[in-house]
């Protein structure tokens, strides 16, 4: 919710000096909701919870101008005399970010723990394992990060080319700094949860523990579908039980993401089918929902708490929903953030079907699911610049999508995006997509994509 676009915003006319002092109070309404009133008396905030009250201060940010978004904000600014009563359409309002394909330093994850906040989303999915790299410390198993957490090459642009960038790339974050970012992220009322993807896009294991893999080889410097997948066998099995359990220890959170994507072998008995429903009843025996991509819905019985992430389109989580699990829609046509943004020759590095800021704004998800997220795949994203370019104004537009009732007008988004909004994200340092295409220096000529 960028301007904000309120249930209610009742102008009282006029405007009032601030200076940071806020009166608040709890009062019943829904979970996440609150009631911001500006008057000359000063600014009260009538909060459901602890989050409601975030979400009115965020409001309020908002309505003191782009310079309330800078690392020093000012003393005193002016308010326009209102009241704006509001609550969010969806309790899961998340974004995935791929921080094994290309890792993300700390600082930067930091960053957009703040990002995420700025915007009243209030899930952060962290996909912390692939072929092309394990981002996640095991002190139980050292080599998972040590090895699998460096490839000594990475493909250039589009797989299709052929090329390599003729660079290592690497890194990882230790279980402290993961209890760091799980902290930072619960005071900001965001959920963070982790991603250990099994039984595919496992090769960055598969090279630090060869017994794991149905086959060798070192940590994948390709994009795209490995077909080595992990070992169906029982001590298989056990060792990413107790990966699973360090999981646990760093995250406290309830929902744990095992993946279960793109996985050679159906749901035959003794292939990855059989995998994740081990690995999803381990969760579930300690007190925890698995979370897994629509595909593991072809793995045969699941817990029934499974929440199922709906990316191959929306009937993937019709079907999750009518087998009793909770849906989380993320379909690729309209939430794949690393999708290019336009038909224009300069977007860098164009992969996927166009998926404009437009397209992102217009999806409704069905009022019956837990929520939505927005994906954001990094195989193309190799620094924050990058990430940042993909992701907005994209990520605001969906945003609003998750947050505000349907029936929202693409022009007035627009209008609201440029005039407020963009100046918000200038003072954020936020390097975003200009609305009419990108900067010199953020193209990419030469690097090959793949258009769809």
């Amino acid at each position: 919710m960028i301007l904000p676009r309120p249930v209610s915003f009742a102008g009282g006319g006029g405007e009032v000096g601030f200076d940071g002092a806020v009166h608040v109070s709890r009062v019943g309404g829904p979970a996440e909701g609150y009631r911001l009133s500006i008057t000359r008396d000063g600014v009260r905030i009538r909060a459901s919870d602890d989050a409601g009250e975030f979400y009115a201060r965020q409001t309020l940010r908002q309505l003191s101008g782009p310079a309330a978004f800078r690392a020093v904000p000012p003393d005193r600014v002016v308010l326009p005399v209102c009241e704006v009563e509001d609550h969010p359409r969806f309790g899961w309002r998340g974004v995935m970010l791929d921080v094994a394909r290309h890792f993300l330093p700390k600082p930067d994850l930091l960053r957009y723990v703040d990002l995420l906040a700025a915007h009243k989303l209030n899930v952060l999915h962290l996909h912390l394992t692939d072929d092309q790299g394990w981002r996640f410390e095991s002190l139980r198993f050292p080599r998972l990060h040590e090895v699998g957490g460096w490839r000594a090459d990475s493909r250039f642009g589009d797989r299709r080319s052929g090329g390599m960038a003729g660079r290592p790339h690497g890194g990882y974050y230790t279980q402290d700094d993961l209890r760091e970012v799980v902290a930072y992220a619960a005071r900001r009322h965001i959920a963070v949860v982790p991603e250990i993807d099994v039984p595919g896009h496992s090769q960055a294991a598969v090279a630090a523990y060869p017994h794991l893999g149905a086959h060798g080889g070192g940590v994948w410097t390709d994009w795209g579908v490995n077909p080595n997948v992990l070992r169906p066998d029982e001590s298989t099995v056990d060792f990413y039980r107790q990966v699973f359990d360090e999981v646990l220890d760093v995250f406290p959170g309830e929902v744990i993401g095992l993946g279960g994507d793109e996985a050679e072998g159906g749901a035959a008995e003794g292939g990855d089918g059989w995998f994740v429903r081990r690995i999803a009843q381990h969760l579930h025996q300690r007190g925890r929902r698995p979370f897994g991509w629509d595909e593991v819905l072809d793995a045969g019985p699941l817990p029934t708490r499974t929440v199922i992430a709906s990316w191959r389109g929306e009937d993937p989580g019709l079907t999750a929903s009518e087998r009793g699990h909770d849906v989380v829609m993320c379909p690729e046509e309209h939430l794949y953030l690393d999708y290019r943004q336009s038909d224009d020759p300069r977007e860098p590095v164009p992969v996927g079907t166009v998926t404009t800021l437009e397209d992102v704004y217009r999806y409704e998800p069905p009022d019956w699911v837990l929520g939505a997220q927005a994906n954001v795949w990094t195989e193309h994203l190799d620094s924050p610049r990058r990430l940042d370019y993909a992701a907005f104004p994209r990520l605001s537009a969906f945003a609003e999508v998750v947050w505000s009732p349907a029936g929202r007008d693409v022009a007035e988004f627009r209008t609201r995006l440029a005039e407020h909004h963009l100046p918000r994200l200038d003072a954020l340092g936020v390097e975003y997509r200009p609305l009419d295409g990108p900067r010199p220096w953020q193209e990419l000529p030469g690097v090959p994509g793949f258009p769809r």
